[in-house]
């Protein structure tokens, strides 16, 4: 929903007024939702173009260079205009999937190659094409080059993606050099292997001239996440570590040392046989966290973006400019291919390494955010595809744009650690109210399991409890003091309970995951300092205690609920990321829910496989599902029953 502020500065105004003279309730607004401050609009493309966008990047004039998977290359001119005109400058060329501007030529990374195109004769067309570096390909489909991004000294870095194996389609391998390798091109076509460890890495950037890169949960990859590179980092997954005895490898890590150190059970039988997850999820299990013990040159997230959550295929990365997007300038923006929305993070560094946190931001994408760029008036544009893998987005390409109105949501600016818990700063007073209530704060920790099996439940999942929290005199600074830390782990904070100081709205986004790679040092509050306030630990009377149960008893029988309509699931569909991989009517990455119906599966059943699924009952499609434990109970047994409606 839309809210029209001057209806609701004037419906306040008349609300007080009947106050005063009939003491009649006055109906609270609703809080604000992310489409009142950033709206996406609309660019009109060519009739017949398909802008399946591989690449951005704005030029210095503020036209828009677009890059397509399918090979061609336009320079939009008057991007942020109602009428952009593309010009076609470039075709032909295989699968671009990046793109940059450097001293009047644009670079793109295509499939084998690093090229330049410039237009020497000035006439709107490239017409020379310069290979600056050439890499091995095998030949297989899933070998996508990323970049190129350009680093501080006017160099590039280009990502390779695994293929996958033959035996194990699941399962990455690098089968000629530098698969699963970030690699550094000078200018002049010189390359030098930078790191190793990656899956799929598609998003590059760099944050305050180091270089980042986001990846895609898989094999060996629990969840995505942000990682800083730095040269000769390992960033988890091993199939890459084949080339590390190449005479010019950064990297020392051999493929013998690392599965040393990784439980067996998680490889193979006594037979050669692959071991199935399900067969030793009971068992003892490692985390990245465990191997960076052995391996100091092993480079676990900055930020993890919890799968499901934050994103199902993290894509690219962007730093706000100054002036630029509000509260939010000098923080981070990553797009998400499968859920098709932008997700934000805040940096820090903390005894030398980069750690912090990670928001929802804006979803709603016609496709899926493969692709950022900045225009010249501080808008953003959006570019978009779904790859044939299905997103959010019913559409399956587009170029769209992300503009700021001015106004400020009241949100999380900012969450820093602390010795004892957190620090978060707000956009907006909070109500001291609420924000001195621990009853308006929930914290658990939980981490992902580093195996080779695709992706990962969440595992080791805490509780943990809330000491007391400190409110600045000003309204926008809360302390939390949080007992049970743990270093590595994923911190969710939800702030469900907070509120405006003014208008008493909820925050846009009250969920927010700090990766606390690190726990800082320095003062701790003392108790005297608190506030203890827990309106939740106030004894039940009998109503409160015969409403629980009968909510109890409601929940206890999913199956009686009434099932909603597709256009009321389907935002359920979208948040959970069921949409990216399903289609109610046909096949997609998944099977259609359709199918799934005709299983004649109970609720109960259906909320099972979701928790916990089981790849062998759907075989001949090609990614099996994850476990989505952290879909809540209550919208898994909407969206079940409406499954169950389709029969």
């Amino acid at each position: 929903m839309k809210l029209n502020y001057k209806r609701i500065t004037a419906g306040i105004a008349a609300g007080m007024f009947l106050m005063t003279t009939a003491i009649t309730p006055v109906k609270a607004q609703e809080s604000p939702k992310e489409e009142d401050f950033f709206r996406i609009a609309r660019i009109s493309s060519p009739e017949g173009t398909l802008l399946e966008v591989g690449g951005l990047c704005t030029l210095p004039n503020g036209d828009l260079g677009v890059a397509t998977r399918r090979g061609d290359i336009f320079i939009v001119e008057n991007p942020t205009s109602s009428k952009p005109y593309f010009r076609k400058v470039a075709s032909g060329l295989h699968e671009v999937l990046g793109l940059a501007y450097k001293n009047g030529s644009l670079y793109c990374a295509q499939r084998g190659e690093l090229t330049k195109m410039t237009d020497t004769n000035m006439d709107g067309k490239m017409d020379l094409f310069e290979t600056v570096f050439a890499w091995p390909l095998s030949g297989h489909y899933h070998e996508y080059s990323f970049g190129p991004v350009l680093g501080p000294d006017g160099s590039f870095f280009v990502s390779g993606n695994v293929a996958f194996g033959d035996e194990e389609w699941w399962r990455g391998e690098s089968r000629v050099p530098w698969r699963g390798w970030m690699m550094h091109i000078t200018p002049d076509g010189k390359m030098e292997p930078w790191a190793t460890g990656f899956r799929s890495p598609c998003g590059l950037g760099t944050i305050d001239g180091e270089l980042f890169y986001t990846d895609n949960q898989g094999d060996w990859m629990g969840s995505g996440g942000l990682t800083h590179v730095k040269k000769g980092s390992f960033v988890g997954h091993p199939a890459g570590l084949r080339w590390t005895g190449m005479p010019n490898s950064p990297v020392k890590l051999t493929t013998e040392e690392l599965y040393s150190k990784v439980d067996p059970r998680f490889r193979k039988d006594a037979q050669g046989n692959a071991i199935k997850p399900e067969n030793v999820e009971n068992e003892k299990f490692v985390t990245l966290f465990d191997m960076k013990k052995y391996f100091p040159e092993l480079q676990t997230p900055a930020v993890w973006l919890p799968h499901g959550v934050l994103g199902i295929s993290n894509s690219q990365l962007t730093t706000i400019p100054e002036g630029t997007f509000g509260p939010f300038a000098k923080q981070v923006l990553i797009g998400d291919q499968g859920q098709s929305k932008i997700m934000r993070v805040y940096l820090e560094k903390v005894n030398g390494e980069y750690q912090g946190a990670a928001w929802d931001f804006r979803s709603g994408f016609q496709s899926g955010v493969l692709r950022l760029a900045w225009g010249k008036d501080g808008s953003l544009f959006v570019g978009e595809t779904n790859r044939g893998w299905g997103s959010a987005g019913d559409a399956n390409q587009g170029l769209q744009r992300l503009v700021w109105n001015n106004r400020v949501p009241f949100e999380m600016r900012t969450v820093s650690a602390m010795p004892d818990g957190f620090e978060i700063t707000f956009t907006q007073p909070v109500d001291k109210k609420y924000a001195e209530d621990i009853a308006s704060y929930n914290v658990e920790s939980f981490i992902y399991k580093y195996h080779p099996v695709y992706g990962s439940p969440t595992v080791n999942t805490e509780k943990l409890t809330i000491k007391g929290v400190q409110v600045s005199s000003d309204g926008m600074k809360v302390r939390l003091v949080i007992d049970g830390l743990r270093q590595y782990y994923i911190h969710k904070l939800t702030l469900n309970g907070i509120r405006t100081q003014e208008n008493s709205y909820s925050l846009v986004h009250p969920d927010v995951y700090y990766t606390l790679n690190n726990i800082p040092d320095g003062a701790k509050l003392p108790a005297s300092a608190l506030s203890t306030k827990n309106s939740a630990a106030k004894p039940a009377t009998t109503a409160t205690k015969v409403a629980a149960a009968k909510d109890a008893s409601t929940a206890a029988q999913p199956a009686t609920a009434k099932a909603l309509t597709y256009e009321q699931v389907k935002p359920l569909l979208n948040k959970y990321t069921c949409s990216s991989c399903h289609n109610p009517d046909k096949k997609q990455v998944g099977p259609g829910f359709k199918d799934v119906a005709k299983r004649n599966y109970s609720v109960a059943k259906i909320l099972a496989l979701i928790k916990n699924p089981k790849p062998e009952n759907w075989p001949g499609y090609a990614t099996p599902m994850p476990p989505f434990p952290q879909v809540p109970q209550a919208d898994a047994t909407k969206i079940a029953t409406w499954i169950n409606s389709l029969k």
